[in-house]
């Protein structure tokens, strides 16, 4: 019995202390909590009083219940007076705001189409149990070339128009692929991520074509991956990001040296019925490119393809922007005009 009247007075004693220094709600909100929540101050002592005798009960319970209206008066006062406080502050500073001075039009803006794009790409394959890869965009011949399996005489390296620096071996990469490779390398399995950046290629600039645009890469390795898990991926991913449960789509045979198995995923052209400049007179476009990722690949990364298996895939963060906003024309999506920027 003892014991609690002096943990009362104590405690008293602390609380009067905690509130003669200047306090913000947060620290009002503490005390209330480490006093008087479920597992606070008074909690803790009303279990002790279940001990003792009903004589000592009789003595101590009011000192108690006078202990925490003590708390809870102190602590409305203290909560009035911070309110009161702040109160007078906020008036002060408005008798010294200065009406004549000038406050120039502001100008309200918006992020870019590429960056909600981005964004929404990566929430949808973050749902899907995704993480995001990053890497540098100045790369070794190395990892852009050489460990997806194209070495310096393989024929593939002539579909790449690279931008080559003034040190041996080190290239503008000229897709996100090098990122898979530093994951493979570097993460453990299983393993499921996807590189969104800026990639760069020697090409002349025209209506679907620009030397710099944005690519998304995405790689999947586990235990019995197949080709089924690609097409689903593919089908969550298209109809998740046009909001369309139907989509006009055709999956054909295609060539990457890096997957095998590779294969090509169109989607039609929305922007015309018998051809135009952005489907290449074809009426498809190529959306979704991918395949089983190569087992040289994978012993290059030390990923033995025994025992793992995955899926590559990389698509063009532009050529999907376009045809999710209805754009015909790459150059639109970097050239700077307002008017162009405020429908987004």
């Amino acid at each position: 019995m003892q014991q609690i009247k002096k943990k009362i007075q104590g405690e008293q004693q602390l609380l009067e202390q905690a509130l003669a220094r200047p306090l913000q709600q947060k620290d009002i909100d503490k005390l209330r909590v480490d006093l008087l929540g479920k597992k606070g101050i008074v909690t803790e002592l009303m279990v002790q009083l279940k001990t003792l005798s009903v004589e000592e009960k009789k003595e101590v319970g009011p000192l108690l219940n006078q202990f925490k209206q003590f708390i809870e008066e102190k602590l409305e006062t203290a909560r009035i007076s911070l309110v009161s406080t702040l109160a007078t502050a906020r008036a002060q500073k408005k008798q010294a705001f200065d009406v004549t001075a000038y406050a120039p039009k502001s100008l309200e803006g918006h992020l870019h189409p590429y960056t909600q794009f981005v964004e929404e790409v990566e929430d949808i394959f973050l749902s899907m149990g995704y993480e995001i890869l990053d890497g540098p965009e100045l790369e070794t011949d190395e990892h852009n070339f050489t460990a997806l399996n194209i070495p310096k005489d393989h024929p593939a390296r002539d579909m790449y128009d690279t931008f080559w620096t003034d040190k041996p071996n080190i290239l503008m990469r000229t897709h996100t692929s090098p990122v898979q490779v530093s994951a493979m390398k570097n993460k453990p399995l299983p393993l499921a991520g996807i590189a969104p950046g800026r990639v760069y290629r020697h090409e002349a600039v025209d209506a679907s074509h620009d030397y710099m645009f944005m690519q998304c890469e995405g790689v999947f390795i586990d235990k019995n991956v197949s080709m089924a898990h690609l097409f689903a991926t593919a089908q969550t991913f298209l109809k998740t990001l046009f909001k369309k449960d139907e989509l006009d789509i055709r999956i054909r045979p295609g060539f990457f040296p890096f997957v095998e198995p590779g294969v090509e995923i169109d989607m039609r052209c929305p922007f015309c019925e018998g051809g135009c400049s952005v489907c290449k007179r074809s009426t498809w476009i190529e959306v979704f490119p991918g395949g089983m990722i190569h087992p040289n690949v994978l012993r290059f990364c030390g990923i033995d393809p025994e025992v793992y298996s995955g899926f590559a895939f990389g698509f063009g963060l532009t050529r999907l922007a376009m045809l999710k906003y209805n754009i015909n024309d790459i150059r639109l999506l970097c050239n700077g005009r307002v008017k162009f920027l405020e429908q987004f």
